[in-house]
């Protein structure tokens, strides 16, 4: 009889082992999917209508949307225009694709530019629509601007702005000239998300990392919960060392959560059509850690992304243009600049690089 009663509490033992497990395996997917593994692919829809064909690496024919989901991106970054030239990055295509997106479990990650075309340092233009406002109506417009777009599309994050480290809608936001009006600008942003979700987490968007202290430090007393830096090694600096330095001295001292908004790295410096790429120098490579290969490609974003994943509040990153192969074949001299740095190379097929989307 205790030979069989030993049996039992054994199998009692191993059957609560068991369960236990089960019960723990929730909470590490919990923490893993608070992770940001991203891809900014704002320009897929237009990649779409040239009815490209992607493959994986057995050479089968692939969706590229379910390639992502494969290989674990559980975020998409969206660009977002006020009043485009075509439909390209308008609220009416970002929402269709947010939508589909979103029916497929990915998060959504908004970056409106306040404008109706690319907003970077060099360049924040006031939307058309908007020039003839005095400043008291363009604070206004934000705030209805940025509610309207909380209505359409109900992200899980949204930036204040593109990289303002400059500031924001030239010239009546621009840090240099007027800052007090930057940060009143920001602000009417910041109200119109926080009036219109609890869920939503805002983003202050900095390129770079030189220079972030001073951006952060600027606003310091704005209401917002991540800090988004850009790094590309050509323009930023090629020490990812000094990278992880900077973004664990900004968690540390403005005590928020952390991420590469923006980064990525070529696979060759080779061409796919005849539009001038934005990297094709051997000047632009971290050499000889990371060279223009598939295997260097990898490497980087594997690097970049541990590094993050190791700064205290650090969580994630996204890659920018992982979807701009040269869509518009290979005579185009209005393509992609940046199909040496998608995720699939001149053949359309799956690079190593979306191994590292993977945080298991």
């Amino acid at each position: 009889m205790n030979q069989n009663l030993n049996k039992l509490l054994c199998i009692i033992l191993i059957v609560y082992s068991c369960d236990f497990n089960n019960v723990n395996d929730p909470f590490i997917n919990q923490n893993s999917s608070s992770i940001i593994s991203g891809v900014d692919i704002s320009d897929y829809p237009k990649v779409l209508s040239f009815n490209p064909t992607f493959y994986n690496i057995n050479n089968n024919e692939v969706n590229f949307i379910n390639s992502l989901i494969e290989n674990g991106v559980n975020t998409v970054r969206l660009r977002l225009w006020v009043n485009p030239a075509n439909e390209s990055s308008s609220l009416e295509e970002v929402k269709e694709f947010s939508d589909e997106l979103k029916s497929l479990g990915f998060k959504i990650w908004i970056t409106p530019h306040f404008s109706d075309t690319w907003a970077h340092p060099g360049q924040q233009q006031i939307p058309s629509d908007w020039v003839s406002l005095n400043f008291q109506e363009l604070k206004n417009q934000v705030y209805i601007y940025t509610s309207h777009i909380m209505n359409v599309l109900d992200p899980d994050y949204i930036q204040i702005g593109n990289e303002i480290n400059t500031g924001i809608l030239f010239p009546h936001g621009k840090i240099s000239e007027n800052q007090e009006q930057f940060l009143e600008l920001v602000n009417e942003g910041v109200s119109a998300v926080r009036n219109s979700s609890t869920d939503t987490k805002i983003i202050l968007h900095c390129a770079g990392f030189e220079s972030s202290s001073w951006f952060f430090n600027i606003v310091n007393h704005v209401d917002y919960d991540i800090i988004g830096v850009s790094y590309y090694p050509w323009h930023h600096g090629k020490s990812l060392n000094d990278l992880q330095d900077q973004l664990s001295s900004l968690s540390s001292n403005f005590e928020k959560e952390i991420l590469i908004a923006e980064t990525s790295y070529p696979f060759t410096l080779g061409w796919n059509d005849w539009t001038n790429n934005n990297v094709g120098l051997e000047e632009h490579l971290i050499l000889p850690e990371y060279p223009a290969s598939p295997l260097g490609q990898k490497d980087f974003i594997r690097d970049v992304k541990n590094l993050i994943l190791e700064v205290n509040n650090g969580i994630g990153f996204c890659y920018w243009g992982a979807e701009r192969i040269a869509w518009a074949g290979e005579n185009s001299t209005n393509g992609s600049s940046w199909e040496n740095q998608a995720v699939f190379d001149f053949d359309n097929r799956e690079l190593p690089v979306l191994e590292e989307f993977n945080l298991n």
